[in-house]
């Protein structure tokens, strides 16, 4: 298509096809794991099962397994709200409200700041939790007047 044929951009000129060496490839939408399959590993399998690995990607998920009668102690996360959908097995949500019930659908909410453990029961628990992604660590100079001792070694 030339350019006296391309669809307008928001400032009325015709937008044109970026150069070759000026693409970059877009993403691709496609499957990346069968929790069913996963979440059927042997009950001794414990922790995360499966992480989303992709490069520019903007959430973190992960499918984790907890062995029954074992949990995630109580615990806060300070700066992310989390969703949490269970996809096999059942356990007990703790909250200092009380606790509800955790079975296979159950899609719950963990807004940041809220208290939480989690225990599983009979077969055990898998979920899949998943939040806004979290920037990596950065290395900084220290502010001026902190006192802090070099590191020994």
């Amino acid at each position: 298509m030339s350019d006296a044929h391309a669809a307008p951009g928001e400032d009325g000129a015709p937008r044109r096809d970026p150069s070759p060496r000026d693409r970059t490839p877009a993403p691709v939408a496609g499957v990346l794991c069968d929790v069913r399959e996963l979440s059927g590993l042997p009950p001794a399998t414990s922790g995360a099962l499966w992480r989303l690995a992709e490069s520019g990607r903007q959430l973190d998920a992960n499918l984790v397994h907890v062995p029954a009668g074992q949990n995630v102690p109580v615990h806060i996360e300070p700066e992310l709200d989390v969703l949490l959908l269970v996809v096999a097995g059942d356990g007990t949500l703790g909250t200092p409200d009380g606790s509800e019930a955790l079975d296979e659908g159950k899609l719950v909410w963990l807004p940041k700041g809220s208290s939480r453990s989690i225990t599983a029961h009979g077969e055990g628990l898998s979920y899949l939790t998943v939040h806004r992604r979290r920037p990596g660590m950065r290395i900084r100079s220290r502010p001026p007047g902190d006192q802090a001792s070099p590191p020994t070694r």
